[in-house]
Protein backbone atom coordinates (compact mmCIF):
# COMPACT_ATOMS: atom_id res chain seq x y z
CA UNK A 1 0.00 0.00 0.00
CA UNK A 2 1.38 3.61 -0.82
CA UNK A 3 2.11 6.09 1.78
CA UNK A 4 -1.22 8.34 0.00
CA UNK A 5 -3.43 5.40 0.57
CA UNK A 6 -2.28 4.69 4.56
CA UNK A 7 -2.62 8.20 5.10
CA UNK A 8 -5.67 7.93 3.89
CA UNK A 9 -6.88 4.61 5.29
CA UNK A 10 -5.78 6.63 8.46
CA UNK A 11 -8.00 9.73 8.19
CA UNK A 12 -11.31 7.55 6.85
CA UNK A 13 -10.30 5.20 10.35
CA UNK A 14 -10.45 8.49 12.41
CA UNK A 15 -13.38 10.19 10.81
CA UNK A 16 -15.21 6.84 11.26
CA UNK A 17 -14.22 6.47 14.92
CA UNK A 18 -15.52 10.27 15.62
CA UNK A 19 -18.55 9.93 13.53
CA UNK A 20 -20.06 6.78 15.85
CA UNK A 21 -18.61 9.17 19.11
CA UNK A 22 -21.33 11.78 18.08
CA UNK A 23 -24.06 8.64 17.44
CA UNK A 24 -23.81 8.66 13.69
CA UNK A 25 -24.56 5.45 12.66
CA UNK A 26 -22.37 4.26 9.41
CA UNK A 27 -23.82 2.25 6.47
CA UNK A 28 -21.06 1.88 4.25
CA UNK A 29 -17.49 2.80 4.03
CA UNK A 30 -15.47 3.11 0.67
CA UNK A 31 -18.94 2.57 -1.53
CA UNK A 32 -17.44 2.02 -5.31
CA UNK A 33 -19.22 2.04 -9.00
CA UNK A 34 -18.22 2.63 -12.19
CA UNK A 35 -18.14 6.38 -11.58
CA UNK A 36 -15.80 6.37 -7.95
CA UNK A 37 -16.10 6.11 -4.87
CA UNK A 38 -17.72 7.39 -1.58
CA UNK A 39 -15.84 7.47 1.32
CA UNK A 40 -18.56 7.42 4.35
CA UNK A 41 -22.03 6.82 4.04
CA UNK A 42 -23.90 7.46 7.64
CA UNK A 43 -27.26 8.11 9.27
CA UNK A 44 -27.60 11.07 11.68
CA UNK A 45 -31.24 10.52 13.13
CA UNK A 46 -33.43 10.32 9.77
CA UNK A 47 -30.57 12.00 7.47
CA UNK A 48 -28.30 10.29 5.19
CA UNK A 49 -24.89 11.63 5.72
CA UNK A 50 -22.22 11.29 2.46
CA UNK A 51 -19.63 12.44 4.40
CA UNK A 52 -16.19 13.06 2.12
CA UNK A 53 -12.89 12.20 4.14
CA UNK A 54 -9.75 14.55 3.13
CA UNK A 55 -6.42 13.88 4.63
CA UNK A 56 -2.56 15.42 4.77
CA UNK A 57 0.19 14.49 6.78
CA UNK A 58 2.14 17.85 5.71
CA UNK A 59 -0.27 20.63 4.93
CA UNK A 60 2.19 23.10 4.05
CA UNK A 61 3.45 21.32 0.98
CA UNK A 62 -0.31 20.60 -0.82
CA UNK A 63 -2.58 22.76 1.10
CA UNK A 64 -4.55 22.11 3.92
CA UNK A 65 -7.11 18.77 3.47
CA UNK A 66 -10.02 21.06 3.46
CA UNK A 67 -8.17 23.01 0.42
CA UNK A 68 -8.61 19.57 -1.36
CA UNK A 69 -12.06 19.59 -1.32
CA UNK A 70 -12.50 21.63 -4.81
CA UNK A 71 -15.79 22.31 -6.69
CA UNK A 72 -15.15 20.01 -9.03
CA UNK A 73 -14.33 17.37 -6.12
CA UNK A 74 -18.04 18.17 -4.49
CA UNK A 75 -19.96 18.03 -8.18
CA UNK A 76 -18.47 14.51 -8.20
CA UNK A 77 -19.55 13.38 -4.59
CA UNK A 78 -23.16 14.63 -5.41
CA UNK A 79 -23.07 12.56 -8.75
CA UNK A 80 -21.87 9.99 -7.15
CA UNK A 81 -24.33 10.22 -4.07
CA UNK A 82 -27.53 10.48 -6.49
CA UNK A 83 -26.23 6.85 -7.71
CA UNK A 84 -25.85 5.33 -4.31
CA UNK A 85 -29.36 6.26 -3.79
CA UNK A 86 -30.97 4.87 -6.75
CA UNK A 87 -29.47 1.59 -6.34
CA UNK A 88 -30.77 1.60 -2.82
CA UNK A 89 -34.23 2.78 -4.20
CA UNK A 90 -33.95 5.91 -1.57
CA UNK A 91 -34.31 9.23 -3.77
CA UNK A 92 -36.66 10.68 -1.26
CA UNK A 93 -34.13 10.34 1.65
CA UNK A 94 -32.96 13.65 3.35
CA UNK A 95 -29.50 13.75 2.50
CA UNK A 96 -26.72 16.02 3.71
CA UNK A 97 -23.61 16.34 2.57
CA UNK A 98 -20.52 16.31 5.27
CA UNK A 99 -16.71 16.75 5.13
CA UNK A 100 -14.34 15.57 7.66
CA UNK A 101 -10.65 17.01 6.86
CA UNK A 102 -7.83 15.10 9.27
CA UNK A 103 -4.33 16.21 9.53
CA UNK A 104 -1.45 13.96 11.01
CA UNK A 105 1.41 14.95 12.56
CA UNK A 106 4.66 13.89 11.25
CA UNK A 107 4.85 10.70 13.94
CA UNK A 108 1.35 10.16 12.67
CA UNK A 109 -1.19 11.01 15.60
CA UNK A 110 -3.84 13.16 14.34
CA UNK A 111 -3.17 16.56 14.87
CA UNK A 112 -6.54 18.31 14.10
CA UNK A 113 -9.71 16.85 12.81
CA UNK A 114 -12.56 19.38 11.19
CA UNK A 115 -15.49 18.26 10.65
CA UNK A 116 -18.40 20.65 8.45
CA UNK A 117 -21.53 19.77 8.40
CA UNK A 118 -23.67 20.66 5.54
CA UNK A 119 -20.21 21.40 3.63
CA UNK A 120 -21.56 21.42 0.03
Amino acid sequence: MSRRAEVGRAGEDSAADYLRQLGYVLIERNWRCRSGELDLIAQDGATLVIVEVRSRTNPTRFGTALEAMTPRKCRQVRELASIYLKSRRAEHQSVRFDVVAVTFALDGAVQELKHIEGAF
